[in-house]
């Protein structure tokens, strides 16, 4: 997407399954992803935005589920959404310190969009990961603001770029630059085909444990590096997952608990400062928010037809990692505290990936 060097473009090609036309969560129709980017000396930092569908969300909601493989995050939204197994707004992702200015704006959004929020119907339960960005961005200067929210919402697309964008703008992956990655599989059951898409914002692992297709690439960096990054993993990842397939709630949460299979091949361990969270949703079923005069109709695939999308969404998120990695520039941000790009690294030292 926007001609970036994805890492399939490296001759790297993840797993078994078929990509989709973008190889991006947005190959789940009606999936859109929007970015506002705030990159400037001190400043790196910025919103994502995933719409999963084109409608007014609010009205009809989408089967939902999250997990938490480690939690030192402070995400919104996901009480209520693992409860009730419904999304109802979009998702943002930003960093850790302007998630309760995001989760405001969003609100915002969603009254303006649904005037009985509050009137004549309940409240409204905004959806929000963080991570944070506070070696290359100021995060105290809380630079994002609520029409950065409001313009990454309003201007999403099925083709978004990736790397050092939007929320990821000041993420590191790997002691190296990392940010906004996304990958999608395509699965046949039945005779029909459906998608599982993923994006993730890296901000997790140290160098030394990164692995591309099974491959101690970043040991091999690490030992070529005349002065190696201090090794301390303190980030984050949010792993958010899109998929077309008629599931129930509980089956949708034991398919995004399998994201964890794909970010381990990448080599992360999961460490005790980084928080791991996964959102998930299946656009499948829309669920009226008004209760209706009949029954509720939710087509579900059979147990036995699980084990496909384990795998695909496996691959789909330890591909997503890897280009969130590969695509990213490098970053000179606060105090001078800069990241180099992987590409330029591998191109220096003469690395392969194969």
């Amino acid at each position: 997407m926007f001609n970036q060097k994805r890492i399939r473009d490296y001759g790297i090609e993840i797993g078994q399954f078929e990509t989709g036309v973008h190889n991006a969560i947005t190959d789940v129709e009606g999936v859109s992803v929007g970015h506002v980017t705030l990159s400037d000396k001190n400043m790196q930092t910025g919103v994502t935005a995933i719409l999963p569908h084109q409608g007014n969300i609010f009205k009809e909601k989408l089967i939902a589920s999250s997990h938490v493989f480690n939690g030192f995050g402070k995400t919104m939204g996901t009480i209520q959404l693992n409860e009730l197994g419904a999304l109802e707004t979009p998702i943002l992702l930003t960093n850790t310190l302007s998630a309760g200015l995001a989760s405001d704006a969003l609100i915002d959004y969603m009254l303006e969009q649904n005037p009985e929020i509050g009137r004549t119907t309940g409240t409204v339960n905004p959806v929000v990961g963080e991570c944070n960005d506070m070696f290359l961005n100021d995060v105290r200067a809380k630079f994002v603001k609520p029409e950065h929210v409001l313009q990454a919402l309003e201007n999403t697309s099925d083709e978004f770029k990736e790397g050092t964008v939007g929320a990821g703008t000041g993420m590191l992956c790997y002691s190296l630059k990392g940010g906004i990655g996304s990958a999608s599989r395509l699965l046949d059951i039945h005779a029909e085909k459906y998608t599982i898409g993923v994006l993730v914002l890296s901000n997790f692992g140290i160098l030394s444990d990164l692995l591309v297709k099974g491959k101690a690439v970043g040991q091999e960096l690490k030992e070529a590096l005349l002065e190696p990054y201090k090794e301390e993993d303190k980030g984050s990842i949010i792993i958010v997952i899109a998929t077309d397939l008629p599931v129930s709630e509980r089956q949708l949460n034991r398919i995004i608990k399998r994201s964890i299979t794909g970010l381990s091949r990448t080599g992360s361990i999961i460490t005790n400062g980084s928080g791991e969270v996964v959102i998930g949703f299946s656009t499948a079923t829309k669920i009226p928010h008004e209760k209706s005069e009949h029954l509720l109709n939710i087509p579900q695939i059979h147990e036995e037809e699980m084990d496909v999308a384990f795998r695909a969404v496996g691959e789909a998120t330890e591909e997503a990692v890897l280009n969130s990695l590969v695509t990213a520039e490098a970053v000179m941000g606060r105090e001078g505290n800069e990241r180099p790009a992987f590409k330029d690294l591998i191109q220096k030292f003469d690395i392969s990936l194969m």
